[in-house]
This record gives C-alpha cells, sequence and structure tokens, in this order.
C-alpha cells in the first residue's frame, strides 16, 4: 500500500511528471483504493489546497483529501506516518495568511467534507454544543439560534472560518474580555493525532492533549469535534462606535469597560484607528454605520493628530425590553466616557445580524474585487506596558496612511485566557491585540504585495528593536529558532507535546516548526 504513495512522491520533480504522469496518477489512485476511504480524493486538480486568503505562497500537494469523518482522518494519518516523508495538513476554510494549512507535495485534508455532527446536550444544567472540526461558525450560530435560541459565548469577528481552525490558534472578538478567548469556551474534544490515534480529550481526560491542541497550530493533533459551551441568546444588538483624537483617553475607556463586572459594561468591547481624512478605506467614511450617517469632520478638536481613534461596543437586549429601558442602559454607560462630542454612531439590529456583520464586508470586496487580492495581514498581541509607545511608532509613524482596511486594537485580560494551552502571551493582565487587516486593490491597481510584507516586518522590527513585550497571533516563522523566541520559556512544553503526540512531525508542515523526520 505505502509503495504506491512512496513511488509517487518520490517521483514529484517536474522531469518524473513529464514522462511518467499517466502512471504515477495509477499508482496514487491504487493507494487511496487500498486506504478504503469512505471520503474522496483529488490528485490532479489540487489547486484549492495550493491557496489561502492571504495570496502569498501557491505550493502544490500530492493529494487533495475529503474524509467523510474522524475514522477517514485518522487512517490517512497512519498511512502518511509508515511512509519515509509525507506530512498531512489540515484545511479549513483556506483563511490562513502565510500558507500554514499547506502541505508541499504532501497530503491536504478538506475538514469542511467531514460529516456533519451537530448535537445540543445539557450536562449537570448546562448546554453545549457538539460540532464537527469542520463546521463553519457562522452555521453553528444559525443553528443553535434558530432551533434552541442558544449561542456560543465567544467568538471570531468573521464567522466563515472552522470550528478547528480558531481552536487551534485562539479564536478572538470583542466578547473575549469577559469569557475569553474561543479555546476557553469549549470543554471537550475528538482529536486524531500524527500518529494516527483518535483521543476523546477534555480538562481531566487525556488532558494533555486536550491543552496541547488548543492554540497548538495543528502540531500535536487535528481537531475533528468540540464541545462547545453555550448560553441564552440575546435577540437584539445595539451596536455603537464613538470617537477619540488622543490615544491616552481610547486605552482608558477601553480598559475601564473590559475591567467591570458583569453587568456594568457592554457586551462587547473592540476598537480600531483610522486615518484623519476623507480617504474612503482607511478614514472619517470608515466609522459610520450606515450609509445614513455622515462623520462630520468639524467636530475633530484642533489639536488632533494624523491619526484617530474608534471604540466600537455593543449591548444585547431582548425584544421584551422597553426602547427606554435600553436607551437609559447605553447613556448611562456612555456617560462615563470621554470621547469627542456628537461623534457617536448607533444601529440596532439582530443579534444573528450583530455577528455576521463581517459577511456584508466580504460580499462588498468580492463585488470590487477586494477578496482574492492579496491579504498579507498582521496580528500581534502587545502588553499594556508598552502600547502607547507602539502607538507613537507604529500608528502615529509608519501606519499613518492607513492599512487599506482595518486597524483593530482593543484590550484583552490575560485572566480569561487558560496558560495550560499552547498560546503564548505577552506579561501583565492587561494586553492588547493589535490586527492589521489589509485590504488593499490587486496590484498594480495597489500596493505590491511585497511593499505590504515588507511594511510588516517593519511593524515587527520596530517592536524587536524597542524591547517590546509583544508576541504574534496567528504566527508566522521561517525557521525554528524564530518559533523558540516566540514561545521562550515555554518551547521546551511545546517540543515535548510534538514528541509525545507527532513524534515524526507529520502534521501541519506549513506552520514551518518542525521538520519531518525522515524513515528508511
Amino acid at each position: 500500500m505505502i509503495a504506491y504513495l512512496e513511488r509517487f512522491v518520490h517521483g514529484n520533480d517536474v522531469e518524473s511528471r513529464q514522462n511518467d504522469n499517466d502512471e504515477d496518477v495509477v499508482d496514487c489512485t491504487s493507494f487511496f483504493d487500498e486506504l478504503d476511504l469512505q471520503g474522496s480524493i483529488d490528485y490532479v486538480a489540487t489547486g484549492l489546497a495550493g491557496k489561502d486568503f492571504g495570496g502569498l505562497r501557491s505550493i502544490k500537494p500530492l493529494a487533495l483529501i475529503r474524509p467523510a469523518g474522524t475514522d477517514d482522518v485518522a487512517m490517512v494519518v497512519k498511512a502518511a506516518a509508515q511512509s519515509s516523508n509525507l506530512t498531512v495538513a489540515a484545511r479549513g476554510n483556506g483563511h490562513s495568511i502565510n500558507g500554514q494549512a499547506m502541505a508541499d507535495r504532501g497530503l491536504v485534508l478538506d475538514m469542511r467534507s467531514m460529516e456533519d455532527v451537530f448535537e445540543v446536550v445539557v450536562v449537570n444544567g448546562t448546554a453545549y454544543v457538539d460540532v464537527s472540526g469542520g463546521a463553519l461558525w457562522e452555521d453553528v450560530l444559525k443553528r443553535c439560534v434558530s432551533g434552541f435560541r442558544l449561542a456560543p459565548r465567544s467568538w471570531t469577528d468573521y464567522l466563515s472560518l472552522t470550528v478547528g481552525g480558531t481552536l487551534s490558534n485562539a479564536g478572538v472578538s470583542g466578547q473575549a474580555f469577559r469569557y475569553g478567548p474561543q479555546t476557553s469556551n469549549v470543554t471537550e474534544l475528538e482529536v486524531v493525532t500524527g500518529k494516527g490515534e483518535i483521543f476523546v480529550c477534555s480538562e481531566t481526560e487525556n488532558s494533555e492533549l486536550f491543552f496541547g491542541a488548543l492554540g497548538g497550530l495543528g502540531q500535536f493533533g487535528i481537531i475533528t469535534r468540540a464541545r462547545i459551551l453555550l448560553q441564552p441568546a440575546p435577540d437584539m444588538v445595539r451596536w455603537i462606535r464613538v470617537v477619540y483624537s488622543e490615544f491616552e483617553e481610547f486605552t482608558r475607556d477601553a480598559e475601564f469597560l473590559v475591567t467591570q463586572q458583569d453587568g456594568d459594561s457592554f457586551d462587547y468591547v473592540e476598537g480600531f484607528v483610522f486615518v484623519n481624512s476623507d480617504d474612503p478605506a482607511n478614514g472619517w467614511p470608515s466609522v459610520p454605520l450606515d450609509s445614513n450617517h455622515g462623520f462630520d469632520p468639524t467636530r475633530i478638536p484642533k489639536t488632533a493628530g494624523a491619526v484617530l481613534y474608534c471604540l466600537e461596543v455593543a449591548l444585547h437586549y431582548r425584544n421584551t425590553d422597553h426602547p427606554s429601558t435600553v436607551d437609559m442602559d447605553v447613556d448611562g454607560l456612555l456617560g462615563r466616557l470621554g470621547f469627542v462630542e456628537n461623534l457617536k454612531f448607533e444601529l440596532d439590529l439582530s443579534y444573528t445580524e450583530f455577528l455576521l456583520r463581517v459577511k456584508h464586508a466580504e460580499e462588498h470586496a468580492r463585488a470590487h474585487g477586494l477578496w482574492d487580492a492579496p491579504h498579507p495581514w498582521l496580528n500581534l498581541f502587545v502588553s499594556k506596558a508598552d502600547i502607547d509607545e507602539f502607538d507613537r511608532d507604529v500608528f502615529k509613524n509608519i501606519l499613518k496612511g492607513g492599512v487599506g482596511g482595518p486597524m483593530l486594537i482593543y484590550p484583552l485580560l490575560r485572566s480569561m485566557w487558560d496558560t495550560r494551552t499552547s498560546v503564548v502571551l505577552p506579561e501583565g493582565e492587561i494586553f492588547y491585540i493589535v490586527a492589521l487587516l489589509r485590504s488593499n486593490l490587486p496590484y498594480p491597481r495597489g500596493p505590491s504585495p511585497e511593499k505590504l510584507v515588507a511594511q510588516n516586518h517593519e511593524v515587527i522590527q520596530c517592536c524587536i528593536k524597542n524591547g517590546f513585550d509583544f508576541k504574534l497571533y496567528l504566527p508566522h516563522y521561517e525557521i525554528q529558532e524564530g518559533w523558540k523566541r516566540h514561545f521562550g520559556n515555554q518551547w521546551t512544553r511545546f517540543e515535548e507535546r510534538k514528541a509525545n503526540f507527532d513524534p515524526l512531525a507529520i502534521l501541519a508542515p506549513g506552520q514551518k516548526i518542525f521538520s519531518r523526520i525522515h524513515q528508511l
């Protein structure tokens, strides 16, 4: 069985493809016939598996496999383990930026093809939902709300991402200050390790694998099922944006909101930086929540600089709540903040519409040819101790002209993150997420991808030069030394988990953390 595929892999150079392509395809087909997969295999049209949302790389795999279920995933990983050099990458919805879900001449698993798993269960009075690792968060939302009036507590801004994909990183949005990231809101996983073994794991069962897989960048196992904590879903959301001219006032109010007790703050807190100009992508027009409300620049203080700041918050409520009650609650919270007078924007919409708000941005981007352009995004966690200097050197200097898309920044609380997971964070209770979500026009109408990547490197080098306490979120390094610096004193634990659960380094080769260990 393995001999079939081994021959195909070793003959995978250009000359071999030209001379023996037909025979190799037969050999590859025979290999998968031997595996007896319930899903399907595509070893010719593998273009989908060689691209991602970042658009910066194109890496052709040997085959794209669409597993029908967990047994298929385990079977493929076991077969790779018996080979001398095959690797396996799990691909969700292709939203990686730097080829993290790719496998050069390896096997890519399309996790979206996994069998549908959706079951709401109640354990000791608490509701959970069991879903496939390949399920999209937007589908989880719709089914939980429409069928049960329940919803997960913690989200990402964009919901066309898979459950297994975000749990392998962290999963962060404006609810994380209260409930932690998505990795803090899952109680059980089903995982296929790099040995092809299937484990159900939790805080009390196979706990090392459970915490390793959460935020583990796919290095220790492929998440095939997750049990997610639910809560009653609100009916409506009051979505609000307020503007600041001074960074110190923006961070003071943002930190105040995220450190209040449940019931004494908003249910969602985020923020972003925008350019103090009429630039439609980077400036004033990017702030209003709908086309019926314009941005009045005469309200901006004369002392304002090249960039401004927007605090974005939301309050949940029920259809049965009287409008005056909602107004009073919102006004009470906003009255404690120091934003620029009369630069406030608000909109009422359903809970589901609010959580799917980025879907509308996706539709707009697709309509204008932006969605398929390269997206050299950069995400960082920066400590509170360094955030003022980061603003001065990065937002007010390097990025003062914008990035052609949102420049998110908002505070998170370290105490809401479980340090037993594989995620690494800056020191201190409060740290900030910074997300540079570039949405530029395709080159040559917009900047070249190389120029944007170079600007990302300039930001990172600025952080290093100034000694900022920071970590990359959705990290990418080309060599292991970079990963060792990233994990710091947690590198030993990370390396030990790799040796335990994926000793041949078969899984997630696109992360470039470990090299495949070859077998004779």
